[in-house]
C-alpha cells in the first residue's frame, strides 16, 4: 500500500517519471517511486508557500527524515517516509540531503550566484536522484561520471521547461536569458548527453530503468537550441504522440 501511495502521489505530481516508472519492470518501481515521491514532496515544499522561512522549515522536515534514516532510527510518520526508509542505505543519504539543500533557492528570489552555482543546483537535483537510483538498480562505481553526466542533462532540460512558470513566480532563473546564452545552455545540456552516451557501456542493463526519467531531455534541449525563444514562450514541450512515442522506444531498446 505505501508503494501504492507514492505511485499516486508521482501521477499526479510528477506525470513524465510516473510515465517513466511505469515503462520500468515492477521491480525496478518499488526503486524507483519512493525516489521519486520523496522528489515531488522536496520539490514543491517550496512553492506551497510565500514565506521563505515556512518554505525552510518544509525542507528541513526532509533532512530531519533522512538523518533518521542515516541513524538507523523509525523515520517520523509520512506516506514516503516508511517506504523510503526500507529502500535506502546510510551511504545514499548525503547525495539525497544535498539534493534538498538545493532546494533551497526554490525558496527566495535571488538569481544563481555564478555558473558554477547553478551547476550545483542541477547536479544535486537531479544528478543526485538519477545516480542514487541507478545504484539501488544494480549500477557499478565505474558508470557514475555517465549517469550522472546524463542527469544533468535531464535536469537541464527540465529546467528550460519550467522558465516560464519560475519568472511567473517572480525567480530569475537564468544567468544569460538571451537568445545566445539559452542556445550556449541548450549546447551545454547536449554537450552532457553526448558524453553520457559515450559511456554507455558502462551502464549495467538493470539500471538502465533509472535513466528512462530523462526520455525527454534530447528533444528539449535540441528545441532550446535551435529556436532559443520557445524557452520563454513556453513552446518547448512535443506533440504527445512523438513524446509518448519515444518513450516506448526508449524503453524498448533500452537505448537511452
Amino acid at each position: 500500500m505505501s508503494l501504492q501511495a507514492c505511485a499516486r502521489l508521482v501521477e499526479r505530481g510528477d506525470p513524465d517519471r510516473f510515465l517513466a516508472a511505469m515503462a520500468a519492470p515492477p521491480p525496478a518501481r518499488a526503486v524507483l517511486f519512493p525516489l521519486y515521491a520523496f522528489n515531488v514532496e522536496v520539490s514543491r515544499a517550496p512553492w506551497v508557500t510565500e514565506e521563505p522561512m515556512i518554505a525552510e522549515m518544509r525542507l528541513q522536515f526532509w533532512r530531519d527524515v533522512l538523518g533518521e534514516i542515516a541513524g538507523g532510527k523509525p523515520p517520523r510518520a509520512h506516506e514516503v517516509a516508511a517506504p523510503l526508509a526500507e529502500l535506502l542505505a546510510p551511504e545514499d543519504v548525503p547525495a539525497l540531503d544535498a539534493l534538498v539543500a538545493a532546494r533551497r533557492w526554490d525558496a527566495y528570489k535571488d538569481a544563481f550566484e555564478d555558473q558554477a552555482h547553478f551547476d550545483r543546483y542541477l547536479d544535486a537535483t537531479s544528478a543526485n536522484l538519477i545516480w542514487v537510483a541507478a545504484r539501488h538498480l544494480g549500477a557499478s562505481a565505474e558508470a557514475e561520471a555517465p549517469i550522472r553526466a546524463y542527469g544533468f542533462a535531464a535536469g537541464l532540460a527540465g529546467f528550460l521547461r519550467a522558465i516560464p512558470e519560475l519568472e511567473a513566480r517572480g525567480r530569475v532563473p537564468l544567468l544569460d536569458g538571451t537568445p545566445q546564452g539559452v542556445r550556449d545552455l541548450a549546447s551545454r545540456g547536449l554537450a552532457a548527453l553526448a558524453e553520457a552516451r559515450a559511456a554507455r557501456g558502462k551502464v549495467s542493463k538493470s539500471a538502465v530503468p533509472a535513466l528512462f526519467a530523462g526520455w525527454r531531455a534530447e528533444a528539449t534541449l535540441k528545441a532550446a537550441r535551435d529556436v532559443p525563444e520557445r524557452v520563454i514562450e513556453g513552446k518547448l514541450d512535443e506533440s504527445e504522440f512523438a513524446r509518448r512515442g519515444r518513450l516506448i522506444w526508449v524503453s524498448m531498446t533500452r537505448r537511452w
